[in-house]
This record gives C-alpha cells, sequence and structure tokens, in this order.
C-alpha cells in the first residue's frame, strides 16, 4: 500500500450526526484516492456497556495495535477520558504513506511526512500509553496480547511483555505479498515503509556512482543504471514517474557520461497499468511513459529474481525471458502478516485470506475484538439469507404477499442494513421501486409472494465487492470506530442503528458505510491524472496543481505541512538532494 485525505466535516445533526467527508488517499498499492464517506453516528453490535454503579467504575482497557491509517484515526477521534488506553507498534510515528514515492526521489524528505506518536496522544482528552513494540501474539482466549520490543539488545531489561484488554482494536495493516516467487525478498526493495523509501533512495544514487566509474564496461554500465518496477498500480507507476523526473532534472547534470545507459521497465501482469483506474487515465499513463521513454511490459509473470537478473513470462506466448537489472522495486500487492494469521486460526478464520469483521467492524467469533485498515476485510450479510425474515417484517397485514407500499415502509432499514440493495438500484438506475414487481412479461403487479420477491431481490448481493486496501477506508473506519466507543455507553440503552429483520428490536448502532469517488495518479513531468465523480476525468498540469493542495492540505499538524510545502519549493529552486544520506 502504500491513500490522503481531505475532510469536510459540515453537518452534525444531534442523535443521528452525519458526518460528510470529502477525502482524498492513496491506496496501499500507492496511488490518490478521492471517497466520499457518509458515516452515520452508528453503533457497534458489540460488548455490553460498563456498568453505572454509584461508586465509580473502572475503566474498560482498550489495546490499539498499530499507528498506521486505522489506529491512528481511531486514537485522533476517541474520547480517551472515557477508557484506559494503550497503543502497542514498532514504529514510533505515524507516516504519511501517499509520498513514499516522493521520499525515494528526494523531493520531499522522509522526517517531513512523518510525526511522532507521542506528539499526537499528549493532545488527547485523557491518558494514553504509548509502546514501542511489536505484537508477537494474540491470546483471544485470556484476552492478552504478547508483546516484545525491537530496540537494540544493547541495552538492559526483558524486551518482553503482555498487555490484558477489555477491547482490542487491531489496525496493524499488511505486508508485501511476494507470492512466494524465488529470490524476491533477497533482491528487490520494497516500497511499503519509510525505511524502504530511504534505502531505495541510497540504491539509486548507489546505481549511478558504480556506473560511472572508469572500470566498467558500457554493458555493465547499462545492467546498473535499468531499473525495474514490478507492478503497474498506483505505487509502481508514481515511483517510475518520480524515478523519471530525478534523472531527467538532477542526475542528468550530475553523470552526464551515462544518461544514455538509463532505462525504467515497468512490469505489468495485467493488460494495463494503473487498471483500477478509468480507461482513459490507464490509456494517457501508458501513453506518457511511452513519450517518456519508460518502458512498459505488460501481460508479464516474474518467474525469479536473483542479483544479476529478473526472469519473467509472457502469458500470451509463454516466452522466457532474463533481463539484467540493477535495481528491482517490487510492488504487487499486501499479504496477511504472521501475527494476524495465527489469530485467525485461533478463532476457525484459518482458511480465509484475510481477517473477516461483521458490519460493525467487530472481527467475527470474537466479542471484544474489533479490526480496520489492510488487514480485516468486512463480510457483508447477504440479502438472500434473510430474504424471508425481511418479506415477514414487510408483510404487516400478514396477507402472504407484498405491495410496493409495505415495502417502502421498510425500505430505509434495509438500505442501511443490505448497502448492496441501493447499489443494485443505482446500477440499474431504478427509481421507482415498483420496476421490481415486473413479471417475466413486464408487465407491473400490484402484489408478489415470497417466491416473487426472492425473484425480485436475487441479483442483489451480486453488488458486494470488498473495499479496497487504502489508507482512506482504514482512516474512515477508525473514525467511525472511535465514534462507537465515545457513544457506546449511551446507545446500548437506545439503540439507533437499523431493524432487526432476524429477531426484534433494533441493532445498537448503524453499520460502517463507505463510499468511493474517484483516484489520482501522478505521472511525473509535473502532470497527473484524477478520476472524479461524474465519470469526470482530468489529466494535466492543473490537476497536479491540485494533487499538490490536496496533499498539503491533509497532512497531520502543521509542522509536516510546513516542511512538505519547504521541500517541494526547495525542488523547485535548487533541485533534488542527491547524497547519499
Amino acid at each position: 500500500m502504500t491513500i490522503h485525505a481531505v475532510n469536510i466535516k459540515a453537518l452534525v445533526v444531534k442523535e443521528s450526526s452525519i458526518l460528510l467527508s470529502l477525502t482524498v488517499y492513496n491506496n496501499s498499492s500507492g496511488g490518490g484516492l478521492l471517497s466520499y464517506s457518509e458515516s452515520q453516528s452508528e453503533s457497534i453490535t458489540g460488548p455490553p456497556a460498563s456498568n453505572t454503579n454509584s461508586d465509580v467504575p473502572a475503566k474498560k482497557k482498550v489495546v490499539v495495535l498499530g499507528t498506521g491509517w486505522g489506529g491512528t484515526s481511531f486514537l485522533k477521534d476517541l474520547d480517551a477520558s472515557l477508557y484506559d488506553v494503550q497503543v502497542v507498534s514498532p514504529c514510533n510515528y505515524f507516516a504519511f504513506t501517499p509520498l513514499l514515492p516522493s521520499v525515494t526521489c528526494g523531493t520531499v524528505e522522509a522526517r517531513s511526512i512523518v510525526e511522532p506518536v507521542r506528539n499526537m496522544v499528549k493532545k488527547r482528552k485523557g491518558d494514553i500509553k504509548f509502546w514501542e513494540a511489536e505484537c508477537l501474539k494474540i491470546d483471544h482466549a485470556n484476552k492478552t496480547v504478547l508483546c516484545r520490543s525491537n530496540i537494540g539488545n544493547n541495552l538492559v531489561g526483558s524486551g518482553e511483555f503482555s498487555l490484558e484488554y477489555d477491547y482490542l482494536v487491531v489496525a496493524i495493516g499488511a505486508q508485501v505479498n511476494t507470492f512466494n516467487t524465488p529470490g524476491v525478498k533477497e533482491h528487490c526493495h520494497f516500497l511499503k515503509e519509510v525505511e524502504d523509501a530511504q534505502k531505495i533512495r541510497r540504491a539509486v544514487i548507489d546505481c549511478f556512482e558504480k556506473a560511472v566509474l572508469p572500470s566498467l564496461s558500457d554493458e555493465e554500465r547499462r545492467t546498473n543504471l535499468h531499473f525495474v518496477v514490478v507492478g503497474g498500480g498506483p505505487t509502481g507507476v508514481e515511483f517510475a514517474a518520480e524515478l523519471h523526473d530525478h534523472f531527467q532534472e538532477d542526475l542528468v547534470n550530475l553523470y552526464p557520461s551515462v544518461k544514455d545507459f538509463v532505462k525504467i521497465t515497468v512490469i505489468q501482469s495485467g493488460d494495463h497499468i494503473l487498471n483500477t483506474f478509468d480507461e482513459r487515465i490507464s490509456l494517457f499513463a501508458e501513453e506518457k511513459f511511452g513519450r517518456d521513454g519508460i518502458k512498459v511490459q505488460t501481460g508479464c509473470r516474474v518467474l525469479s529474481v536473483d542479483d544479476k537478473n529478473i526472469t519473467m513470462k509472457a502469458k500470451s506466448t509463454g516466452e522466457i525471458c532474463s533481463v539484467p537489472h540493477g535495481l528491482v522495486i517490487w510492488s504487487t500487492g499486501i499479504a496477511t502478516r504472521p501475527v494476524v494469521r495465527d489469530f485467525m486460526e485461533q478463532i476457525g478464520q484459518g482458511k480465509r485470506h484475510v481477517l473477516a469483521t461483521n458490519e460493525w467492524l467487530r472481527v467475527k467469533g470474537c466479542e471484544s475484538v474489533y479490526a480496520i485498515g489492510d488487514c480485516s476485510s468486512i463480510d457483508q450479510q447477504k440479502i438472500m439469507d434473510d430474504i424471508s425474515a425481511i418479506f415477514e417484517a414487510a408483510d404487516k397485514d400478514k396477507s402472504g404477499t407484498l405491495t410496493v407500499a409495505e415495502l417502502k415502509d421498510v425500505i430505509d432499514d434495509i438500505i442501511v442494513r443490505y448497502p448492496q440493495f441501493e447499489l443494485y438500484l443505482k446500477s440499474k438506475h431504478i427509481l421507482d421501486l415498483s420496476t421490481l414487481w415486473k413479471d417475466s412479461e413486464g408487465n407491473y403487479r400490484e402484489e408478489i409472494d415470497i417466491e416473487g420477491f426472492k425473484m425480485a431481490l436475487s441479483h442483489m448481493d451480486s453488488q458486494m465487492k470488498s473495499l479496497p486496501a487504502t489508507a482512506q477506508v482504514a482512516s474512515q473506519q477508525g473514525e467511525y470506530l472511535a465514534r462507537c466507543f465515545n457513544r457506546m455507553h449511551q446507545c446500548e440503552e437506545h439503540p439507533e442503528g437499523p431493524r432487526r429483520f432476524k429477531g426484534s428490536g433494533r441493532h445498537t448502532f448503524l453499520p460502517f458505510r463507505y463510499k468511493h469517488f474517484g483516484q489520482f495518479a501522478p505521472l511525473g513531468g509535473e502532470q497527473a491524472a484524477a478520476e472524479l465523480p461524474g465519470d469526470w476525468v482530468a489529466m494535466g498540469h492543473s490537476t497536479q496543481w491540485l494533487w499538490y493542495s490536496v496533499y498539503a492540505s491533509k497532512q497531520v499538524s502543521w509542522r509536516t505541512r510546513m516542511l512538505v510545502i519547504s521541500d517541494w519549493t526547495r525542488r523547485f529552486i535548487f533541485g533534488r538532494d542527491s547524497s547519499r544520506i
């Protein structure tokens, strides 16, 4: 991953507070994502409220694992005075990951995009304890987490400790997916953490410094200066664009003797790069890369990587070829971390690829564990599983048939509980619910029975899709979960969620809702592409300036905002720093 946010908090309406946030984020694959989140003051079907004796009750213990987009957003909005909060993360900072490609080439400095966690938590209401450590194991049965400090062994004291929790929020993200390709871990660079970007920056300069040595042949120089990017998603494309700009604007003047040997190649297994974007953006990016001299090889799968060559296979012809390289960047997706995989085995989710939660972000099978961000995926309830209960709830006169008017009485609860219903209506441009009552010959019926109702809604669940593993999704989930925790003790007695079609009453909270509204793709040369609402695609220099303004405005503090703007200004005036530090 490597997604950015414009949050416009515009409206709060008493008990049903509606937060409108227009957010631009880079995804975990790395590009820009513009999203609109409609989160209502929902609640979680979750743990019981704290007791309310006349004595002051002990605060519930909340342990948060991770300080990425999800964990940081949760802490930022949580009323920590209500809980005993402890945070565990191997990084004592939050990183603005959308700008990692810029760090690899010195466009911005690493320190400009990080904010110390302790700076952030000290501003929160209540006491939040932070431990710089890695979570080794989640013991669901005993409600504890085993942690170990990742600080050097030359210091005294035991580095292992355990923490008890009443509620656990898992927000530790994911790791790079190598697909078990031989040689990737040993010979490729990843771009997921700040440290990764710093290593790549040093490696790029090393390639040029080695290439100019007088003892090398032209073929050796050509090999050392061949930069290969595996993965044509937003991260890979943005890095390739940044590297091309770095060479054209800075390095060509510093290493003029080897300027003709530099080559950048993007390898993509799909038919197009940026294949999650609008087709017009994919084609524009490929055309621009072609003009810039960046080679794009689509339809190729990497078989292995060693210290000198990368071996790949063309899907269409089956041809296998090896290409020499100087530096390989691996950016092909994400995989579950070992600690999450072990936890999934404990709770019976071992056959899944990612940790499953319900619509309230509670881990399935665990009453007190919640998961947000890249480490989890929402397992949306299927409407067809509850179709009989929905029909019974709507059929108020118990006639055994359903009219459009009866359906309209429960339509709001259906849309909230099963968002695929609304998505289906929009995708089919259905404005009048009576359209669902058409028979096979296209005639409208006044009433339908249960079988007809099942037939009318049979295609609804096909609209369900997993949310993208992006910073924007993680951030929205963190904000939502914090609001739920803040209101948990109030809403247990006064539920405000959707109707329980299976059973009586209502859910305590409204489920988490997310709406995707387009994406950004920086393409180098002060040009970017944007996919925005209304099927609007913008490309060019003006879109790049919009990208600048969004990324600057959504830094987590005024300190980082000023540092990033200062770095951009320095780059325009003096160029990028090419020193190996």
